[in-house]
């Protein structure tokens, strides 16, 4: 064969080897096209029993969005999550005693007599007294309330707290655990942000013997130098006692393996923001070193309400805490409740910049309740600001609905969709108020007409905004990630570029998760 012969030989071997190379890319881009159109058509025969389903009315739509694949609840009280019954339970088995005016539960300790003294019953008694049981699970949450004179639905709210305190998280935290996984899991919740308060007596100590410097730098070097951080192994053991609790309680990594075992639980450190500015900033403190150290602690959020003395007082102090801390420990999550107000509830100008600050200043990734966001000054940017920034609002429609009174028309969510600020949909403290996530999917269908793309794409952000670590599987404008993009997101077999950010990223991976359950609901319509 001639030279020349070999060049036109080799010439056509490359023509056949582009060819073979086209073809195949023009089949890979047909069957990506094929997959996405097989996963659009799903969403659509999703979408429309869905419409069937809430034509039918709230019964029908419940029982469809039971089954919906709900990502996370990121806005969820620990203490707020479990409901009555359980208190009163627990305070049976551990002796407690009740205050029976005030129907609430003591200590062992309190009680001056055997059989708790005069004006107080064992709590055990309420499990053979059908009345007393009743006045107590009334008493521990919003069930049967009605408004009075001088005893609004945020008195009965915050109220119910202190009423079941008496419960030690050293004897049951892991009960509340398994509770509070256990619903999640039945309604096909896969994560949850749960925000707990450990006991932090020698942390509140230490703040009351520095007292008040008005130094951040001057403060934080003498509670560190005290010992502050001497409380974190206590805090440490409670919750790996609580986990283990659970896991036994729920028999996970067994063959008889409850469904609650399939939720992931991470925690949020709460700080007590109606309390002097000592203790304060020595117990934020605190969370940002615990969360430093422990990666359960996901992140931190100041609790308490929000209209308080304290509260409204010192609002911008502690936002000032918060950055200076943040520049310390810039790593660790911030989610805030900012805007748990409404117009009556304080001056108004107590509604003009909480929840701005809480972004500008307390450096806020996420905003828990976000009601008085219209009263703030400039709310229209603002809004615009927040969508900018992606911070999202944990939209708790119950909760404000008991608390602050505001429902429907007068609920921002709205607003927050039409400026395209993130949102998804949380309980806050579904024991309290006898809900769970499912109620509040059904009630944003019928106070605000969304759909069933709104609602799945609120599942997406719960899990793209939580805080769990590593990188998303969607970048901020709604696509794939670059190393999953020709994937079918939630398949079984994603390729070695997409299964290496699985591997490397808790975010990602239960973002993928999400979309397999998504797929198999969507599949079963």
């Amino acid at each position: 064969m001639t030279r020349s012969h070999q060049s036109f030989a080799m010439l056509c071997t490359l023509l056949r080897c582009a060819v073979i190379v086209m073809a195949l890319a023009s089949a890979t881009q047909a069957l990506a096209q094929a997959r996405a159109q097989s996963v659009d058509d799903a969403e659509a025969r999703t979408a429309q029993a869905f419409e069937t389903a809430r034509a039918q009315g709230p019964l029908t739509l419940r029982a469809f969005l039971a089954r919906m694949p709900k990502g996370a609840d990121l806005h969820n009280h620990l203490g707020g999550e479990v409901y009555a019954e359980s208190w009163i339970s627990q305070g049976a088995a551990d002796g407690l005693c009740v205050d029976v005016a005030a129907l609430k539960l003591l200590d062992k300790q309190n009680a001056t007599a055997p059989d708790c003294g005069a004006g107080r019953r064992p709590a055990s008694e309420a499990l053979s007294d059908q009345r007393f049981y009743d006045a107590l699970v009334d008493a521990f949450s919003m069930r049967s309330f009605v408004p009075s004179a001088g005893h609004s639905g945020h008195d009965q709210f915050f109220g119910s707290f202190d009423r079941f305190a008496a419960v030690r998280p050293q004897q049951h935290m892991g009960d509340w655990l398994s509770e509070a996984s256990a619903r999640a899991g039945a309604q096909n919740e896969q994560y949850l942000e749960l925000m707990t308060t450990p006991p932090f007596a020698h942390t509140a100590k230490l703040a009351h013997d520095v007292g008040w410097l008005g130094d951040f730098d001057a403060m934080r070097t003498q509670l560190l130098a005290r010992g502050l951080k001497d409380e974190i192994a206590d805090d440490e053991r409670l919750i790996t006692q609580a986990l283990d609790q659970r896991r036994r309680q729920q028999h996970c990594d067994t063959a008889q393996a409850e469904v609650g075992c399939s939720v992931q639980l991470r925690f949020l450190y709460q700080v007590l923001r109606g309390a002097a500015p000592e203790r304060v900033f020595a117990q934020t403190l605190l969370g940002f070193e615990l969360a430093t150290l422990d990666r359960r602690w996901v992140g931190i959020n100041f609790v308490m309400p929000e209209d308080g003395y304290l509260s409204m007082r010192d609002y911008n102090l502690q936002m000032r805490m918060l950055d200076y801390l943040h520049g310390k420990y810039p790593k660790v999550h911030i989610s805030l409740h900012a805007g748990e107000l409404a117009p009556g509830l304080v001056p108004p100008e107590g509604l003009r910049f909480h929840i701005r600050q809480a972004v500008e200043l307390g450096h806020a990734e996420r905003i828990g309740h976000g009601v008085d966001v219209m009263q703030e000054d400039r709310p229209e940017e603002l809004l615009d600001e927040m969508a900018a920034r992606h911070v999202l609002v944990e939209i708790n429609l119950t909760s404000n609905d008991v608390i602050l009174g505001v429902r429907g028309a007068e609920h921002p969510l709205p607003l927050y969709l039409k400026h395209h600020v993130p949102t998804a949909l949380s309980t806050d403290d579904e024991g309290v108020s006898r809900i769970d996530l499912t109620h509040e999917y059904v009630r944003a269908v019928q106070d605000f007409g969304l759909d069933y793309r709104a609602l799945k794409q609120m599942a997406r952000n719960s899990l793209s905004y939580s805080f769990l670590p590593g990188d998303s599987l969607w970048t901020q404008g709604g696509s794939l990630a670059p190393a999953c993009s020709t994937q079918t997101p939630g398949s079984e077999h994603p390729d070695a570029a997409c299964r290496r950010l699985l591997a490397g990223s808790e975010k990602a991976a239960a973002q993928w998760e999400l979309e397999r359950r998504l797929r198999v609901f969507e599949a079963g319509r």
